[in-house]
């Protein structure tokens, strides 16, 4: 069976990010797309969310505290939208479940799919060490999870979980 990637759809060139932009696509991307191996997810919209949106940031930068219910999503107005961060996260990891999936590529510095840094909820482009709601939950089970600024250490990954025993 041949082994699928999760891929945050703003990577593929889908215009899901909060402001209504696309980051992707990438050339890696699109041929893991060709060969069918490509589960496309914007967390953030399955959650609920619209295009646009206000962008959102973690107080502290850290996914796994949203989950631990240590800290909230906000906007910059306030506004809490952790709930449809979370919701999204598990879709996500439904997907994962579904296909049997074990690597991901997800938007990097997202408070949602960052996966080493997001921004750290003061709205000043601060970065801290972290990880967004939906890659901290892909973590806790067992996921890969790579940014589109790994793309080399994602295929090099993925060769290994390809290659028979």
């Amino acid at each position: 069976m041949m082994q699928k990637i999760l891929v945050s759809r703003c990577l593929l060139g889908h215009r899901v990010r909060y402001d209504a932009g696309a980051s992707g696509p990438f050339d890696q991307l699109t041929a893991w797309q060709a060969e069918g191996r490509v589960v496309a997810v914007c967390p953030e919209v399955a959650g609920g969310l619209s295009t646009p949106r206000p962008a959102a940031e973690i107080p502290g930068g850290q996914g796994v505290d949203v989950w631990d219910g240590r800290a909230q999503v906000l906007t910059a107005a306030g506004e809490d939208v952790s709930q449809a961060f979370l919701d999204g996260a598990r879709q996500a990891l439904a997907l994962v479940q579904r296909h049997g999936i074990r690597i991901a590529v997800l938007k990097a510095n997202s408070p949602s799919c960052g996966n080493l840094l997001t921004y750290d909820g003061t709205f000043s482009g601060v970065k801290v060490n972290g990880e967004g709601v939906t890659a901290a939950l892909l973590k806790r089970h067992g996921v890969q999870v790579f940014s589109e600024l790994e793309l080399p250490a994602a295929a090099q990954a993925l060769a290994l979980l390809s290659t028979p025993a």
